[in-house]
């Protein structure tokens, strides 16, 4: 799980990489007015559907809602929001943003910038309402309500896929005259793919759509990969190293391993793949589409966790084999073992829940790559100058892993979500993974790759 030791990474490439991003950070620093943005304390850049807020929440508010978005807190539901930790918990953000009086209905229904109605102001909803919100219940409500009329409310936007209410709308029964793609699926995906979508895309359902009851109306139907999704996933099969990593990691029977050894190795490993990171980002398809400084800025903020997922997938066999054996032959002290921080514990069993998660779902290559660029493309990362390119650049990778699960696992209703909830964890992990104190990392790898080399065996 040499995974999470970018905090070992070679100082010279990092600092490389984190300079550009703090000349970014001070330009901006040098140009703050008094207005804070209630939900986070960064710079206001006006009102913002309803109350004073940054470019940053005014965003991430505007796609949580307009794509149904549901998070998940791993913690108490209670984390600090701040201009750096922000991006840490979705869930705590999007619920400050409804607490402080975010306005849903002053989104416009086209998607499109700016509100829909200037005179609305902040609202004060109950904790109830706002409770269903953050589980998707009432999303699932009006689904059920549109369905029951046949997708005929004069509420409904057919164009976009979004109600009166600033809630996606749920697909119309085949038999209604004005019959609807599912939340708006194809007319995004003609958006964000640029080509036209066959019948049968139009019962494709969104990620936070699913339900029992939805999955029952929507029977697994077989049908082909859309080509334009087929050609996509191909690039980025093409950008990414499959190739074992050539760290050596294998020992010899009987020898002990030092910690220092163990720390040594944890550290050629974080170097190869960051190393790999960066190649990949060359790589990409869409490389020429965005500055170099929005790449920093990607890159510098993304690469631990981008390193947790490939060490989760692509080098599965080889983090969870030889590295394994590895840790197997270190033996830590009785100091070391007391010393072991509740923040190493924490990470350690998250650690190994997100193993469980992964070895249960078996993530395809074709899915890790997708997920790996959706993770990649974050815009509501600080200092990012083409928020809206990079927001159609996820949305559109965002659909082809769906395109492609759905297409792969008709009988899996709840692949898609399942995968996409696991980008958050990973990104909770590799944020907790900064203050786990270096010299225990050591042994925090051994007991995590121990429990799940335990676990493998029993089963």
């Amino acid at each position: 799980m040499a995974v999470s030791i970018w905090c070992l990474i070679s100082i010279r490439q990092v600092t490389a990489i984190h300079i550009r991003c703090l000349e970014c950070d001070k330009q901006s620093d040098d140009r703050v007015d008094q207005r804070a943005c209630l939900i986070c304390g960064d710079r206001a850049t006006g009102l913002h559907y309803g109350i004073i807020s940054c470019e940053g929440c005014k965003g991430f508010f505007k796609r949580s809602i307009c794509n149904k978005r549901v998070y998940r807190c791993s913690r108490d539901k209670n984390c600090v929001m701040s201009r750096k930790q922000r991006n840490r918990c979705q869930y705590c953000r999007l619920l400050k943003c409804l607490q402080m009086g975010m306005n849903r209905k002053a989104i416009r229904e086209d998607g499109m910038p700016g509100g829909r109605n200037k005179s609305i102001g902040p609202v004060q909803i109950s904790d109830e309402e706002i409770e269903r919100i953050m589980s998707g219940q009432e999303f699932e409500e009006e689904a059920n309500t549109s369905w029951s009329n046949n997708g005929d409310s004069d509420h409904s936007s057919p164009g976009n896929g979004v109600s009166e209410s600033n809630q996606p709308s749920p697909v119309s029964t085949p038999s209604s005259s004005r019959s609807m793609e599912l939340n708006g699926f194809a007319s995004l995906r003609d958006q964000y793919l640029g080509t036209p979508g066959p019948t049968h895309y139009q019962y494709l359902p969104h990620l936070f759509s699913y339900s029992a009851a939805h999955s029952a109306l929507i029977p697994a139907q077989a049908r082909s990969l859309d080509p334009q999704s087929h050609t996509l996933i191909n690039q980025l099969l093409a950008a990414e190293d499959m190739e074992p990593l050539s760290t050596p990691m294998l020992i010899e029977d009987g020898y002990k391993v030092t910690q220092s050894e163990l720390f040594a190795l944890l550290c050629r490993l974080a170097d190869e793949l960051l190393f790999r990171q960066i190649t990949w980002v060359k790589k990409l398809p869409f490389f020429c589409d965005l500055s170099i400084k929005d790449y920093t800025c990607l890159l510098s903020t993304t690469w631990q966790e981008l390193i947790l997922l490939s060490s989760l997938t692509t080098y599965h066999k080889q983090v969870f084999g030889d590295l394994a054996d590895v840790t197997s032959k270190y033996s830590p002290s009785e100091d070391e073992l007391h010393r072991f921080s509740e923040e190493g514990m924490e990470v350690m069993e998250r650690l190994i829940y997100l193993y469980r998660k992964f070895s249960q779902v078996k993530v395809s290559n074709e899915e890790y790559v997708c997920m790996k660029a959706i993770n990649f493309l974050n815009q509501d990362i600080q200092g990012l100058s083409s928020i809206s390119q990079l927001e159609q650049l996820n949305k559109r990778y965002w659909y082809v892993c769906q395109d492609f699960t759905e297409y792969r696992y008709p009988h899996q209703p709840n692949r898609f979500p399942d995968l996409m909830m696991c980008l958050p964890e990973i990104r909770y992990i590799a944020g907790k993974l900064l203050n786990v104190p270096l010299e225990q990392l050591p042994l925090l790898f051994k007991a995590f790759l121990h429990s799940c080399k335990t676990s493998v065996t029993k089963e």
